[in-house]
């Protein structure tokens, strides 16, 4: 935990007094900070907020899950999978934590280590969604066909979870699987429609398939409902500059291999 130990992200010295009515920054608070953080597609800054709940308190097994998750969604492979044997010598048996090693595994070529902490994963619990969605990520990077059966299994176990279905939809583009990930955000915008993250995944997943009009509707609502989404804006001056190229090959996503 050492590369967190001081770490202000307010830039505020550590031995001011908080202002009259300011929040307690304790576990609690940095939890759901990080939360929310996630919820925004913020990664890094989730990453960060886990690691001040580990500074309260190394005990808690949701931050130290939350920092193995983070680390894959930002491509650190290997640096998740190390954090996640870190863990694991506190938790050895958590399903999540086993679940998302499996996920480490399976992105940085280690196909048989993945399957085996996948496995041991569904033998802790097989109930909790993550656990499924880790699951469809090990299957997919071993080419198997399974992995269908484990998103709807995550969707089942979470119903109507927005969250759910965005996640399984960024596993689904990570193995550029753009159709089928389409699908998913459809889902997700159905299911919350008031946030500005289900819309920008969406046309980036539209922009991927060459669907430029779609796409172009989907970052605008994105950018209405965060003004302060600079990704927002500048996905639609990219789409705005899409050619003919862009859209074959997005054609061929699409019709091609999925």
């Amino acid at each position: 935990m050492s590369r967190f130990v001081n770490l202000e992200l307010d830039g505020a010295p550590k031995d001011r007094p908080p202002p009259p009515g300011a929040p307690v920054k304790d576990e609690a608070y940095y939890c759901a900070a990080a939360q929310a953080a996630l919820a925004n597609g913020e990664f890094e800054p989730a990453l960060r907020l886990y690691g001040k709940v580990l500074e309260c308190n190394p005990q808690n097994p949701v931050a130290w899950v939350g920092q193995v998750r983070m680390l894959i969604e930002l491509g650190r492979f290997h640096e998740a999978g190390r954090w996640a044997d870190l863990a694991l010598e506190r938790f050895p048996h958590d399903p999540e934590l086993l679940a998302a090693k499996g996920v480490a595994l399976g992105r940085g070529g280690d196909l048989p280590g993945a399957l085996a902490f996948s496995d041991s994963a569904l033998e802790e619990r097989g109930d909790l969604a993550y656990v499924w969605l880790a699951r469809g990520d090990v299957l997919l990077a071993r080419r198997e066909a399974r992995a269908d059966y484990c998103f709807d299994k995550a969707l089942l176990l979470a119903p109507r979870d927005w969250q759910v279905a965005w996640l399984g939809a960024r596993v689904r583009c990570y193995y550029r699987q753009f159709a089928l990930a389409l699908k998913l955000l459809q889902q997700a915008v159905e299911w919350n429609a008031t946030h500005f993250l289900v819309w920008l995944e969406l046309g980036r997943c539209q922009e991927a398939l060459g669907l430029a009009g779609p796409a172009r509707h989907s970052f605008e609502q994105a950018r209405q409902l965060n003004q302060n989404c600079p990704a927002a804006g500048l996905a639609l001056a990219r789409v705005g500059r899409m050619g003919i190229g862009a859209r074959w090959r997005g054609w061929w996503r699409r019709w091609g291999n999925g």
